[in-house]
């Protein structure tokens, strides 16, 4: 009866979940706890020519600066896109759609006035982008340590939940400042064009609270937009080795494996849109509005309010989500780091379940 109510157990958990490929290794006597996982997470990529230890300093300090690129260079790439959104958000009656908004910025600020706002978005997300991902890897070893390996593949869709959301509270923190000056340069239109302009300008008004007051919004948008950014990215790669792409990750090249990376973080990123958009509504109108607070915006828009701009959003989201994980992936290859395949389930649960001999 054990064997098969476990196997009963593990069908049935929605959130099941490894975090690796574990593969079955000679091991001490009494390993310690942390060594142990992380040993057997690094065990997958063995046979791969990599640079540093999986979980190593230069590990995570590589992913942060992967997050960097990817976060930085992505939303000031989508700079006019993003601008409209927010126009559309905070200004329904004057940008009608995105169309309309992009005609009515060219018309009234010129082509140049498409990038107002370039400055505070590569600087903000470029923090935001340093801790996600970096603080993503140190959390998601972490709680895998706390687990152990066979509850770290049991529950790793937790796992991933987990280790984004708590990456995120401090990405936010990081990005608040430059989000604030990046909405108010771009939705006031006279009050500031630049970055030099509008932060000591906002300082003067308002003090620090100015580039402080869209935290907690921005940790309602944030934090479940990047646990489903991360915790569907994860599974939809796992989904799609195992049904799409018709032979093993191990038997793929490099430039394969970033296609199947660039089709999952699109996947994960129209999730991520829908999720998070009610909050970036919020956070538009606040940043906006001097004084108000995050409950009287919500009521000021509505239930319809908070969805205008989602299309928008969505393309942007889509096409970012893609790219991020793109690039931070290929950063990964670049540097040699270790790239664990799709999580596999361990020797010893597959011994407890009675799937193997």
């Amino acid at each position: 009866m054990y064997p098969s109510s476990l196997t009963l157990l593990a069908r049935a958990n929605p959130f099941s979940s490894p975090l690796f490929s574990l593969q079955k290794v000679e091991e001490p006597q009494q390993p310690l706890h942390g060594q142990r996982t992380r040993r057997l997470a690094a065990a997958a990529a063995a046979e791969e020519d990599v640079s540093c230890e999986f979980g190593s300093s230069k590990y995570y300090a590589l992913c942060g600066f992967g997050g960097i690129l990817s976060c930085g260079i992505t939303h000031t790439a989508v700079v006019p896109l993003d601008l409209v959104k927010c126009r559309l958000q905070v200004s329904p009656d004057k940008y009608k759609s995105i169309g309309n908004g992009f005609a009515v910025t060219i018309r009234e600020d010129g082509v140049r006035g498409l990038a107002k706002g370039w400055a505070p978005t590569f600087i903000g997300y470029s923090m935001q982008g340093l801790c996600k991902f970096g603080f993503y890897e140190v959390f998601k070893v972490f709680y895998s340590d706390l687990l152990g390996e066979e509850n770290t593949y049991l529950w790793r869709t937790s796992l991933y939940l987990a280790a984004s959301a708590s990456a995120e509270f401090f990405a936010d923190i990081a990005l608040a400042p430059m989000e604030a000056v990046k909405v108010r340069v771009q939705t006031q239109p006279g009050y500031a064009n630049t970055l030099r302009q509008a932060l000591p300008k906002m300082y003067a008004e308002e003090g620090i609270w100015a580039f402080y007051k869209g935290v907690v919004p921005l940790w309602m948008r944030q934090i479940p937009y990047t646990m489903m950014k991360f915790a569907c990215f994860e599974r939809t790669v796992e989904m799609l080795y195992k049904y799409v792409v018709p032979k093993p990750r191990s038997d793929c090249s490099k430039s394969e494996q970033l296609v199947v990376t660039f089709v999952a973080g699109y996947i994960a990123g129209v999730f991520c849109a829908i999720v998070s958009h009610p909050a970036d509504s919020v956070v538009s109108v606040l940043n906006k509005e001097k004084g108000s607070t995050a409950v009287q915006v919500l009521k000021k828009l509505g239930p319809k309010g908070v969805w205008k701009g989602l299309v928008a959003r969505i393309i942007m989201i889509g096409t970012l989500t893609a790219l991020q994980w793109f690039i931070y992936d290929s950063v990964k290859v670049y540097f040699r780091l270790p790239r664990p395949p799709p999580p596999e389930m361990p020797e010893s649960l597959k011994k407890k379940l009675g799937l193997t001999e």
